[in-house]
C-alpha cells in the first residue's frame, strides 16, 4: 500500500461522516495516525469502544500536530469549531469541512484562518439516513464525489496543499471535482436540498391528513412514501442548519418547484393527459441519464430489501 498521504490526521465531529472518514482513512492507509474529537463525553466514550483512533479529551489536543484537520460538524457550528482550532494548528496544515452548504463554511473558515494554515473548504456527496459513531463504515465515500471550493487568489503552497487533499480523498475512493462555492450551493440546492425539504413536508402531511388514520399510512406504505420517509430521517440538526445558510438557492429552487408543480395541478384538474405524459416522460428520460452516469443501478428492487414475512426484521 502507499504512503500514508497525511502523517497525522484530526476528525473533528465523530457521527457518520467523521466516524466514515476514521475508518477509511484506516482502511486504505491514507492517514498514519487519526485522531478525534467530539464535544460530547457520550459520543467520545462510543467512539472509543467502537476503536476509530486515538479520542483525543480537547480539540486544541486534536488538532495540535495534525497535518489536516476535518471539521466534520454541522454547518453553523463550523464557525466556532475552526476559531477554537486554528491557535493550536502547526503552521502549513490544512483545515477543511464536510458541510453541505460551501459558501458559509467558506465564510467561516476564512475568518478563522490566520495565515499560518491552508483553509481549504470540502462536501463529500455521500451519506445515509443515521447517524452517530456507529453508522459510520469505510466505504462510503467510494465512487462518491467530492467537491473541493478552493479559496481564490493562492500561492503555489496552497496548491500544493489543495493537491494533497485531492489525493486523500481520492485514497478515500472518491471522485474529486474543485468548484466556486456559490455554484456548488447552487447545485446542491436542487440535487439535494429541495428533496430533503420535500420528504420532510411529505411525510409530516402525510400524517397530518385527516382522512386517514397514521396506522394505514405506515401499513400501506408503497416504495415511494418508503423512500421519502427514509430521506426524512436525516439529522434535523444537521438539515435545520443546511437550510438556514443557504436560503437564497433553496427559495429560488423552490419558486421554480412550485411553478412547476401548478403546471401539473392544472393539467390534473382540467384532464390534459398530453401535458403529464410530456412532463412524466422528461422525469423518466433523466432517470435514465443518472443510471448511465453510474449513479444509481437499474436493478429491480420494489421490495427495498425488505424481511420475508416469517424472517425477522
Amino acid at each position: 500500500m502507499s504512503d500514508p498521504v497525511f502523517s497525522r490526521l484530526a476528525i473533528i465531529g465523530v457521527g457518520l461522516i467523521g466516524s466514515s472518514i476514521a475508518r477509511a482513512a484506516a482502511e486504505y492507509g491514507a492517514a498514519g495516525d487519526v485522531v478525534l474529537y467530539d464535544a460530547s463525553p457520550d459520543v467520545r466514550a462510543r467512539a472509543t469502544e467502537l476503536g476509530l483512533g486515538t479520542i483525543a479529551p480537547t480539540l486544541e489536543a486534536a488538532v495540535a500536530e495534525a497535518d489536516c484537520v476535518i471539521v466534520c460538524v454541522p454547518v453553523g457550528a463550523i464557525g466556532a469549531v475552526a476559531a477554537g482550532a486554528v491557535p493550536a494548528m502547526k503552521y502549513g496544515a490544512i483545515l477543511t469541512d464536510v458541510g453541505s452548504v460551501k459558501s458559509e463554511a467558506a465564510r467561516a473558515l476564512h475568518d478563522a484562518g490566520d495565515g499560518r494554515i491552508h483553509v481549504i473548504p470540502g462536501h463529500p456527496i455521500a451519506g445515509t439516513e443515521q447517524s452517530g459513531p456507529e453508522a459510520g463504515f469505510p466505504t462510503l465515500f467510494r465512487g462518491a464525489w467530492h467537491i473541493l471550493t478552493p479559496l481564490s487568489g493562492q500561492d503555489e503552497a496552497y496548491q500544493t496543499a489543495t493537491d494533497h487533499l485531492a489525493a486523500f480523498w481520492t485514497r478515500l475512493g472518491a471522485r474529486v471535482e474543485a468548484m466556486d462555492a456559490a455554484r456548488h450551493d447552487r447545485v446542491l440546492a436542487i440535487t439535494s436540498h429541495l428533496p430533503h425539504l420535500i420528504a420532510f413536508n411529505i411525510v409530516t402531511t402525510a400524517f397530518d391528513l385527516e382522512s386517514v388514520e397514521q396506522g394505514e399510512v405506515v401499513k400501506y406504505s408503497a416504495g415511494g412514501f418508503r423512500d421519502f420517509t427514509r430521506i426524512a430521517a436525516s439529522d434535523p440538526v444537521m438539515w435545520r442548519d443546511v437550510f438556514l445558510n443557504n436560503k437564497d438557492a433553496v427559495l429560488e429552487c423552490l419558486g421554480r418547484f412550485s411553478e412547476d408543480l401548478a403546471v401539473l395541478q392544472r393539467a390534473i384538474r382540467w384532464g390534459d393527459g398530453d401535458t403529464l405524459i410530456r412532463e412524466f416522460t422528461r422525469a423518466r428520460s433523466i432517470r435514465k441519464a443518472i443510471i448511465d452516469a453510474g449513479q444509481d443501478s437499474s436493478a429491480v428492487n420494489f421490495g427495498r430489501n425488505a424481511p420475508e414475512p416469517d424472517e425477522p426484521a
